[in-house]
């Protein structure tokens, strides 16, 4: 029921627009194999975009995690590397501004998103989204990065669901119990660059409870990232 109703928003949304298709970004994580599935479901033109960009991890385990749920699930995949445009980004940037360890972070989630719009926009294709609750209610995405897309058929399901929901469809045990990372460089997971399990931000979403330690942290990252959440401001307002 679950998933029929999520693959019914997609028809929807995808009637709707005129367009023919669909590209995601496929890293190999469990976000991404959800939308695929659910996606490719709604979608049989579908199609999962592998995009290394300097981490070594992204043309070894997280490529070949993204190919084996692709092949799992026969989702037509394309890889584009996206390491040495990030190389040439850096140094013409470089030039004009000293780039802080935070604006070099971002640049690769910018750099996707740029690439499945050019993908989208050449085949007229809508780009789905992949981040979820937990994530959103924490900011833990990258604002006009992977936080910008055409539709989410996933965004109101915590990481907690997101797991239920590929054990639910069968997916690959490798992605299931792979930790959570964005994959912005070598050694990095999500839990432990926001110092709270996803376990603990879960219960916190549905029982509104939590340790001391992690509401601090919970309510700090979603108090410094509410601007991610909001449109941008206009003078004028909204028309």
């Amino acid at each position: 029921m679950e998933v029929n109703q999520r693959v019914t928003f997609i028809r929807d949304v995808l009637q709707s627009s005129g367009a023919q298709g669909i590209v995601f970004g496929n890293s190999g994580g469990k976000d991404c194999a959800l939308v695929g599935i659910l996606c490719k479901k709604a979608c049989d033109n579908t199609v999962g975009a592998i995009m290394p960009c300097g981490s070594k991890r992204n043309y070894a385990l997280d490529r070949d995690d993204a190919l084996t749920f692709a092949a799992q699930y026969n989702i037509e995949t394309r890889q584009v590397d996206l390491s040495p445009v990030r190389e040439a980004f850096l140094l013409a940037v470089s030039a004009a501004a000293t780039v802080t360890d935070t604006a070099n972070i971002n640049i690769a989630p910018r750099l996707r998103m740029t690439t499945l719009n050019a993908i989208a926009a050449s085949e007229n294709r809508l780009v789905a989204g992949t981040g979820n609750r937990s994530e959103r209610y924490m900011g833990y995405f990258t604002k006009w990065g992977d936080g910008a897309f055409d539709f989410n058929p996933i965004a109101d399901l915590t990481v907690t669901e997101v797991f239920e929901f590929l054990r639910h469809l069968g997916a690959p045990d490798r992605i299931i119990d792979k930790a959570p990372s964005a994959g912005l460089f070598d050694g990095q997971t999500d839990e432990q660059d926001m110092g709270v399990t996803y376990a603990a931000i879960d219960k916190y979403l549905f029982e509104g409870t939590a340790t001391a330690e992690d509401l601090t942290i919970i309510e700090r990252y979603h108090a410094m990232s509410e601007h991610k959440r909001q449109p941008p401001p206009t003078f004028g307002g909204s028309l």
